[in-house]
């Protein structure tokens, strides 16, 4: 005969220990599905070659020619902080950065976004579209379409940037006066999950919704 209370006490370990069962199957699938990405980039560096592989658009495999004005800030801090930061660059291209990402899973915010999260994005493989007032309204509906088809990248106004419209991947930048500019569909190319992300791949979704 149990202790009053004991088969509640039962239950609940049993539950325990069925919920750290599940959480170890779900480590182990991660952990062969990181294999199996692992072993298939290596076989397709080992056909292709590396270089091309990164660094190389379709016209024979060569280098993919540099994007006219981009800037490039190497050596950027990954702290998770909490408070304002003041960066260097507006927008800012990485650094330290809230511990809360913003969501930018083709999100289009219509009011200003903290720069402490939005670099956070950027962490992940993010894009960051932003537009000031001078930005005219065909444009801002342009951006905010390619913007809402295209995973990993975010869209907000901006007060003050050097160009109507920037584009910003972690460690990049580059200005623009229109949406008709070339160099947006080849920053976006290029960038949205490019080998600038310290953390490509990681969850754009569950961050900040504002």
């Amino acid at each position: 005969m149990g202790y009053p209370g004991s088969n509640g006490k039962s239950a609940a370990r049993r539950a325990r220990a069925e919920e750290l069962r599940r959480a170890e199957r779900a480590r182990e699938h991660r952990r062969r599905v990181t294999t199996f990405a692992v072993s298939a980039a290596i076989l397709a560096a080992a056909v292709g070659g590396v270089g091309y592989l990164v660094t190389s658009d379709d016209s024979g495999g060569k280098p993919a020619a540099p994007i006219a004005g981009e800037r490039s800030w190497p050596d950027l801090g990954r702290n998770h902080v909490t408070g304002d930061i003041a960066y260097p660059m507006t927008p800012p291209v990485g650094g330290d950065h809230d511990p809360v990402w913003q969501n930018c899973d083709g999100n289009v915010y219509t009011t200003p976004i903290r720069d402490e999260n939005a670099v956070h994005s950027l962490e992940h493989g993010a894009v960051w579209v932003t537009y000031t007032n001078k930005a005219t309204a065909a444009d801002v509906k342009t951006l905010s379409e390619r913007v809402t088809e295209t995973p990993y990248t975010l869209m907000s106004p901006r007060a003050e940037q050097s160009a109507p419209i920037v584009l910003t991947a972690w460690g990049q930048q580059v200005g623009v006066s229109s949406a008709s500019d070339s160099r947006v569909d080849a920053f976006l190319d290029r960038h949205v999950q490019g080998p600038q992300a310290p953390e490509p791949g990681a969850t754009c979704s569950g961050g900040v919704t504002s």
